[in-house]
């Protein structure tokens, strides 16, 4: 029997199992949301985002991963660990983006308490982290990688 879904489905039952509880869960979601009196606006955003993703960064973030696949020439070890710091740097820049670009200043100021000029060098010395922890484990791997094998690294 999982032999003939696996035929016909194309992966395994617990892939099927997944993507079922997936959509069960995001309908479930959808109904809550749908209640809401700001169901519109959170749909116009979630279009927003879609659309912003789709048609402006992920040409930009293709275009830059294709100039440094020919930089490292086929090095994917490399690769993956500037690519790890890179996505780890972009995630905090979007979800700490108002406070980096200090939007609502003057809002974050009253209902905090506090400034958001330190935002941008926080997150700039948490990029630099990444990037350096990175290039660390990056430099350890290639010293225990024996000598045949470092030329592929």
């Amino acid at each position: 029997m999982a032999d003939r879904l696996r035929a016909g489905y194309g992966a395994a039952p617990w892939h099927l199992i997944v993507v079922t509880a997936a959509i069960v869960l995001a309908g479930w979601v959808a109904l809550r949301v749908a209640g809401e009196a700001t169901a519109g606006r959170m749909l116009l955003w979630f279009l927003g985002a879609v659309i912003a993703h789709d048609l402006v960064l992920f040409p930009v973030y293709a275009a830059v991963d294709r100039v440094l696949r020919r930089l490292v020439r086929g090095r994917v070890a490399l690769l993956n660990h500037l690519r790890v710091p890179a996505l780890g740097s972009a995630l905090l820049f979007l979800v700490y983006s108002p406070g980096i670009l200090r939007l609502g200043e003057t809002t974050h100021l009253a209902a905090t308490g506090q400034d958001q000029r330190p935002y941008l060098v926080r997150w700039l010395l948490l990029s630099a982290a990444l990037f350096l922890l990175s290039a660390l484990t990056y430099l350890l791997r290639r010293r225990q990688v024996s000598p045949k094998r470092s030329e592929r690294a």
